[in-house]
């Protein structure tokens, strides 16, 4: 595991200089708020110069600035409150760029989990869910939107598909009891990880059965107990967690499994298209009149 920031900060404290303390100090003491500003902001809150942090940054061992900045952020990111998470929006998104500034972290959260991608890893986990006897699925809290996601079309690739409902925990564990190492279940959970998913995990790795999980890194608490981990980068946005690289994730790992029924799909889909159009599933183009409202 890496060192995070105040670790190195520590270890060099004795040969900082007198505006490098000042730096170390503050970050020590207010590392929620530093993680989220500027080298300008940090070096204007401390009274030192840019250059001075820049250099800070430098000692500590990182490339530079953005480098110290984004392990600060992994360092807190699943200690923050929801407050303190609009608190650090304020820091890098104002009111006249929210669109813009949201569409750039979100293109550079794909950028980022295709650079840290691993095709191998990829396609080690396609081949363990094409191989199950029975998939489960577990997300809870904002990564259930993703859990949804893989369960509604996975559903139409396989016969027995489960997404685990988190509202109850004691059901989830009556559907987890009976696991076998034949099947699999599929966790999903990003900072701030979710305490319900990671106890599942444990209990069905206990039960046998195999392990993909999808999370931010192999820091992950879920990690130790994977057999498999999927990795994409996930920021928040104010209070908001951005899903985007997961669910593009989650849409390349349908897309791959898709590949693996190829023989299939044509029959199955058939048969569905027969009964969404029985039961009128789609609207169909020019199938209502316009009427005056």
């Amino acid at each position: 595991m890496k060192e995070d920031v105040i670790t190195r900060i520590n270890e060099n404290y004795p040969s900082f200089s007198k505006g490098q303390r000042a730096i170390a100090k503050y970050i020590t003491e207010n590392n929620e708020k530093a993680a989220f500003m500027t080298a300008v902001k940090l070096g204007k809150t401390v009274k030192v110069s840019e250059s001075t942090v820049v250099r800070f940054a430098a000692k500590l061992g990182y490339d530079g600035y953005p480098e110290m900045q984004k392990a600060l952020q992994e360092m807190i990111r699943n200690s923050l409150t929801s407050v303190q998470r609009i608190d650090a929006a304020k820091e890098t998104i104002s009111d006249r760029n929210i669109l813009e500034r949201v569409l750039h972290i979100n293109i550079d959260e794909i950028r980022s989990t295709l650079e840290s991608s691993s095709p191998e890893a990829f396609n080690a986990c396609v081949e363990t869910i094409a191989g199950a006897k029975r998939i489960f699925i577990l997300g809870m809290r904002s990564s259930a939107a993703v859990a949804a996601f893989l369960n509604y079309y996975l559903n139409l690739l396989f016969e027995d598909v489960f997404l685990l409902e988190n509202d109850i925990s004691g059901e989830i564990y009556g559907r987890l009891i009976r696991l076998t190492p034949d099947d699999v279940m599929i966790s999903v959970s990003y900072p701030r990880y979710s305490k319900k998913t990671l106890e599942a995990t444990m209990f069905a790795k206990k039960q046998g059965a195999k392990i993909v999980s999808m999370t931010d890194s192999l820091n992950s608490p879920l990690a130790p107990y994977s057999d498999h981990v999927l990795i994409s980068s996930n920021k928040m946005i104010s209070f908001v967690d951005s899903l985007v690289s997961s669910m593009s994730l989650a849409t390349a790992l349908i897309v791959a499994l898709s590949l693996k029924k190829e023989g299939e799909l044509p029959d199955i889909f058939e048969k569905l298209e027969r009964i969404w159009a029985d039961t009128m599933v789609y609207d169909k183009k020019n199938m209502y009149e316009k009427k005056d409202l």
